[in-house]
């Protein structure tokens, strides 16, 4: 079936399913107001842009602003990111991720991330399924993440800057 030039230009004309959820425009990824930043550890910060409780995952930019290591951890689901700026790696592998990079990291995999101490800042998108399980060298858990534990802390962090526990709520699904 063709259409025609004003069809191609003309929106959908039905309706959309009626349990469909609301779409999020996030117009600043990368935020100007420092405020919106959640501190994660010393010198380790994210952005939220999607908090999906229904479906167990998180999108946010993970902001780190002195080289080092961040954290050993193991995830039971896929995670995909997209690095904004800078570089890292993990401790277990030959790999660079670049400013511009593309990582998939497959379920189960143990690793440890670190930012070279040339590197002022890096920014990374990520999408987060499941749970983060930070482990010690030998696999013991020591702590987890997952997406009701991100919500509690953007919360707890808009509260005190001022910005309202509420602020969160227009990122979470």
């Amino acid at each position: 079936m063709t259409q025609n030039d004003d069809e191609k230009r003309m929106p959908y004309q039905l309706g959309m399913p009626k349990d469909a959820g609301v779409d999020i425009v996030v117009p600043h990824a990368v935020p100007q107001d420092d405020r919106i930043w959640v501190p994660q550890a010393d010198n380790v910060f994210f952005r939220p842009l999607c908090l999906n409780a229904s479906q167990g995952y998180w999108v946010n930019v993970l902001k780190v602003t002195k080289g080092g290591v961040l954290s050993r951890h193991r995830h039971p689901q896929p995670v995909h990111g997209y690095v904004l700026k800078g570089r890292w790696r993990y401790l277990e592998h030959d790999w660079v991720a670049e400013e511009g990079g593309y990582v998939y990291e497959p379920p189960g995999e143990t690793h440890t991330l670190v930012v070279p101490d040339d590197v002022e800042e890096m920014m990374t998108m990520f999408q987060v399924n499941g749970v983060m399980c930070y482990v010690d060298p030998w696999g013991r858990q020591t702590g987890y993440e997952d997406v009701f534990t991100k919500i509690d802390m953007c919360r707890a962090h808009y509260e005190t800057v001022g910005l309202g526990a509420a602020y969160v709520d227009q990122f979470i699904r």
